[in-house]
Formats: C-alpha cells, structure tokens, sequence
C-alpha cells in the first residue's frame, strides 16, 4: 500500500512540473499572438497616448518575465486575472468611470459547467456503446458485423468533426427535423430542455471518440483469447460471451482505461470546433471569441484550463490502471 501511494505521489509532482512547463509555454504562445489588444478595442483613429494608457493600465508595457511571474503568483492565489474586453477603460483615458470589470474566472465558470454538461451526455453515450462494440466485434470477429463495425469507425474517425456536424444538422435537423441545429442553451433551463438541445453535438462527438475507445477494447480483448486461461475457460463449456465478459475485459482493463480517459480529456479539450459549430455556448467557443479580440486573460486562462483536464485525466488514467492490475498493486 505504501508503494502505491509513492506512485500516485510521484504521479501527482510528475503532473504539476507538466503543467508549470505548460503554463510558461502558454504564456509565450499566447502573447506571441499578432496584433494589439489596445490597439484593437480604440480602433484605427486611436491616439498613441490613448493607447499607450490602456497598455500600462493593463500592464503590457512591463517586461514578458515580470509578466509571467505576475501571472503565475495571481494563479497560485486562485485569481485567473480581469478580462481585457470587460475591462474599465475609461479609467485608463481619464473619463468617468462606467462599469465594474468583470474576472476571467467570472466569464469561464458558467462555459465550463456547459462544457462539463456537454461532456458528460458524450461519455454516458460513447463509453458503454464503445465498450459494447469492441466485446462483440472480438466476440464475432472476422464476420461481417466485425468487419462493418470496423469501416464505420474508421470513416468517422478519419472525418473532420466539421464535417460531421454539417452532415448530422442535415439529416437531423434540416431534412428530419428531430433535433435543434443550434444549441443555444441558457441559465434556468430546464434539464430535458438542455439535454435536448445538446444531442446533436453530443452525437457528433460521440462519433468521433466512440472509434478510438471500440477499436482499443477490441484489441485488448482479442490479445487475451490465446491465453491458457481462456482456454480452460472455454474446455469448462463456457459461452464465449461469458468467456469475454467474465475473464477476458477484466484483465483487459488497463490498456481501455487509459484510452477512454484520453478520449474523456479530448471532450474536455478538442470541443473547440463542435462548440463553434453548433454555438455551443461552452469553453472552446469562449476561447474563440477571445483569440478574435486578442483578449490575453481569458486565452491563457482557456489554455490553461484545457491542459490541467489533459493532465488530470491521464493520471486518473495512470491510477485506475495500477488499481485494475494486482501486478501493479503489489510490484515485487
């Protein structure tokens, strides 16, 4: 029990050093970004003392270190910073003030909780479909269900996710209208209303995940049939479905674990383009419209957000796998 509570801690310093180097290289990515952001909001017509006050305002006349470190010691604290498009600029040109900034974290709370809602309907779809295709794609494979199966996943694996929400809105929206095309979504909403209107986008990601997830519990499970116990299994006059269920997916868990966990973190972090699809109004499309207006906090503050679910996931992944397998438990 000790060692497996020395992993999980090495796990654990081994994802925070992950997400510091991460951290900076955001910083840099994000503010190598073309364009100015008070050069942006004041419009072409701007004075350069009016933009130069928004800048030392917001604090982009200081060095790129000084900066980071600013940043990181507000993170540490818990404060994501002031979205600059939310920001009292007539302070900063010496008019009267007019509204109350409003925080990054203030934005993003509300887009993640629609994000996270998004992601779950996803995983209550894909998961158990997932892992119910790979069972019986082994069960049966090599005939003619294993072998579709396969197609089908390939094709929606291989299509852009664009392209598979334009071709689900057309045949679920526009020829057969059974589902809303936009999932404009609101606070107060009842849950079957938003979980109505979150289908199609659900569907959409469902088909591009569900692939990676049946394929790997497919292979997982076939590597194991050539076992001796299986064999002994089968001699015992076992069906082979009990055989798959019973002894085979139970020591094929670790290598399905760490696939589904890695397509739960791209539901989290790779739902950029279905958000802005459908107008999804969770993270991704947050980040979007950010990026748009060179809007630094919240850009960073999104990526940030998209790497820590990444880290975290894999090593959920990483601890659920140990847990699922006695050899790693109790290593010799």
């Amino acid at each position: 029990m000790a060692s497996m509570g020395r992993m999980i801690a090495q796990r654990l310093l081994l994802g925070l050093l992950t997400l510091f180097v991460v951290s900076i290289l955001i910083f840099l990515a994000v503010n190598a970004l073309p364009g100015d952001f008070a050069q942006a909001i004041l419009g072409q017509s701007a004075t350069p003392e009016a933009v130069e006050a928004i800048r030392r305002g917001l604090g982009l006349d200081q060095p790129l270190v000084t900066r980071y470190f600013q940043w990181l010691w507000r993170l540490l604290h818990g404060d994501l910073g002031v979205s600059f498009a939310q920001a009292n600029f007539a302070a900063y040109v010496g008019s009267a003030s007019s509204a109350e900034a409003i925080t990054v974290a203030d934005q993003i709370a509300p887009r993640f909780r629609n994000t996270l809602f998004l992601a779950g309907v996803t995983a209550a779809i894909a998961v158990p479909l997932s892992v119910s295709l790979g069972i019986l794609a082994a069960l049966y494979r090599g005939s003619i269900f294993d072998r579709g199966v396969n197609i089908a996943a390939l094709t929606a694996i291989s299509s852009p996710e664009f392209f598979l929400a334009y071709i689900l809105i057309l045949f679920l929206g526009v020829l057969n209208p059974v589902l809303p095309s936009l999932s404009n979504i609101y606070e107060g909403m009842s849950f079957g209303e938003r979980l109505l209107k979150t289908l199609l986008p659900a569907l959409t990601l469902t088909l591009v995940v569900t692939a990676h997830m049946m394929r790997m519990t497919r292979a997982a499970i076939i590597n194991l049939l050539a076992s001796p116990y299986i064999e002994m299994a089968r001699l015992k006059g076992m069906s082979p479905l009990r055989v798959i269920v019973r002894h085979a997916l139970p020591n094929a868990l670790a290598p399905i674990i760490n696939v589904i966990a890695i397509n739960l973190a791209y539901l989290v972090t790779g739902v950029v383009v279905v958000e802005v699809v459908f107008v999804y109004p969770g993270i991704g499309q947050l980040f979007v419209d950010s990026v748009k207006i060179r809007d630094i906090p919240v850009v960073q503050a999104c990526c940030l957000v998209f790497a820590a679910a990444y880290i975290l996931m894999n090593l959920l992944a990483d601890i659920l796998s140990i847990l699922s397998n006695p050899r790693l438990r109790h290593p010799k």
